[in-house]
């Protein structure tokens, strides 16, 4: 086995997180900086891949929170960069509803329906801080079961897209209420590129810069109070004073990066506490064709249990099911699919998931013992973001904040490391002082 690689600062992951905090680390005179990334590309959750002829976001696709007061930082990164991008237009989702007959509940109906489990929500939120309850699994209790087809998608558009956050939800009061999907041929992940490109060494649209390097996947972090030592599952060891930690939380809750010492168990809490609870078959459809004009591409949103029942069956499968709801919907004419693309971010353990959701009730300890480091390792992603976590600029965020956090981390340690110096030199000077006075005085003496 070769020598440990020694640099200042290891990060592990190079998704959004990973690579804006390299960025100001960098940025601030850091450069003896590493960046392992498991997989063979950046990016982590954003990724691209070509379906139908067009290129499609597998993972984050939208820029959420636009048009409002702030200006999100992602959206600005996006069109300097001229990413192409199509608003999404939600205002008539919540009232097209379907039935298995095929036949759509008058928008009278709905737009009640959605009003009075709107209500309810919130006033069964109110009523649990009221009560200072911070048990999910006390809030779940308390919520009535949908049961007619109208209640079901209305609990789905209600918990899953609108009320899956506690309220209100800061990324549209900060940043405004408008979502576009990004429609690029270069991908979201186009973004990342530009970012590394800022402080790696880049030729031809690809990262030349040793100091990224892919492939790496990280088993194990010994940390002490002189630092951190990474293993990686291909034999591969590095060493670093400091570590930033930007894998997702549903790594995190996995068994894929062992910690020695263990990590403390309000750490070990606060990780276990965030997680998404969710449900609906095949119950969100979406067309693209304002996005991807011509391609006759449908999306349709499962979550949690479902997609992990998706993700673990043939595609084929999946198709006949997905058209079975169609048809149910809108007749046994209609064709079949030509294709179906599936994305299986459960089963890839590298991700554990989409992107991490806190429960209904919780309170700040839980988000701040979250993002607080573990001696020298400090922790970043998504999921860190008290504000924003779930969506691609709380990551962006995260990371930024991480960084500074270390700079100031690596300043006090500094100033720290000179002032033991100072105290240890003092009784030294103290001496020589003595010393040199009492030499002095001896010669005096002999002048006499």
């Amino acid at each position: 086995m070769d020598s440990p690689s020694r640099s200042s600062v290891i990060v592990v992951g190079a998704g959004i997180s990973g690579i804006s905090a390299a960025k100001v680390l960098a940025e601030n005179g850091i450069e003896d900086l590493v960046i392992l990334e498991a997989s063979d590309r950046i990016g982590g959750r954003i990724r691209k891949e070509k379906f139908g002829g067009v290129s499609v976001e597998l993972g984050a696709g939208w820029i959420a929170g636009v048009g409002g007061k702030e200006s999100n930082p992602v959206w600005e990164l996006g069109s300097r960069l001229g990413l192409r991008t199509c608003f999404s237009d939600y205002s008539n989702a919540r009232y097209n509803i379907y039935d298995r007959s095929g036949k759509i509940i008058p928008s009278g109906i709905a737009a009640d329906s959605y009003k009075k489990a709107v209500d309810s929500a919130i006033q069964n939120l109110r009523n649990q801080e009221v009560n200072n309850v911070d048990d999910i699994s006390t809030v779940t209790e308390s919520i009535s079961i949908p049961k007619t087809p109208i209640e079901l998608a209305i609990d789905f558009i209600l918990h899953d897209f609108e009320m899956a956050e506690v309220e209100p939800i800061s990324t549209y009061v900060d940043f405004g209420e408008r979502e576009f999907l990004v429609a690029d041929e270069r991908g979201y992940e186009h973004l990342l590129y530009k970012m590394a490109e800022d402080f790696l060494l880049t030729a031809e649209g690809k990262i030349l810069d040793d100091r990224l390097k892919l492939n790496k996947v990280v088993r194990e972090l010994q940390h002490s109070r002189n630092g951190v030592t990474v293993k990686t599952e291909d034999g591969c060891v590095y060493e670093a004073k400091y570590v930033i930690l930007s894998a997702s939380i549903g790594v995190l809750q996995s068994d894929l990066i062992s910690f020695k010492p263990p990590l403390p168990s309000w750490k070990k809490e606060a990780i276990g506490k965030c997680d998404v609870m969710r449900r609906g078959y095949y119950t969100f459809w979406q067309h693209m064709e304002n996005a991807y004009p011509g391609s006759n591409i449908l999306v349709v949103t499962l979550t949690n249990g479902e997609s992990k029942r998706v993700e673990a069956q043939p595609d084929e499968e999946t198709l006949k099911e997905a058209m079975s709801v169609l048809r149910d919907m809108f007749g046994p004419d209609i064709p079949d699919a030509t294709d179906i693309l599936v994305p299986r971010w459960w089963n890839n353990r590298f991700q554990r998931g989409s992107y991490s959701n806190y429960p209904i009730i919780s309170n700040n300890q839980v988000v701040q013992d979250m993002k607080a480091p573990v001696g020298p390792i400090f922790f970043t992603g998504e999921h860190t973001s008290e504000k924003f976590n779930g969506y691609v600029h709380g990551g962006y965020l995260a990371g930024i904040d991480t960084g500074k956090a270390l700079l100031e981390e690596i300043k006090n340690e500094k100033e720290r490391m000179s002032e033991n110096q100072t105290f240890l030199l003092e009784p030294l000077l103290a001496l020589t002082g003595s010393l040199t006075l009492t030499q002095t005085e001896a010669v005096s003496k002999r002048d006499r």
